[in-house]
């Protein structure tokens, strides 16, 4: 293998992580930035209150983006199973 095909690999993948996990972690850091504001503004220091608002949201978003998710993500390997046999005998 060259350097180059190990480069895009690298590449191609970091990107499909990227891509499947950024609906999740916007989720929570919108969701973890509204309870922030509103602990600040009532004085609440509660640590754990952000715990299930976080948890529910990304609830939602993994029911509502899964299929998009999984859709991404299987492409990505069917497309990497279909050329393993180019990139091996390079």
């Amino acid at each position: 293998m060259e350097q180059d095909l190990i480069i895009n690999l690298g590449q191609a993948t970091l990107k499909t992580t990227a891509l499947i996990a950024s609906p999740l972690l916007i989720g929570a850091l919108v969701t973890g930035l509204i309870i922030s504001v509103f602990q600040a503004v009532t004085q609440i220091n509660e640590a754990t209150l952000t715990f299930i608002p976080k948890m529910a949201i990304i609830a939602i978003i993994i029911i509502l983006a899964g299929p998009w998710m999984l859709d991404v993500m299987t492409v990505y390997t069917t497309n990497l199973f279909e050329n393993i046999s180019e990139m091996v005998r390079h």
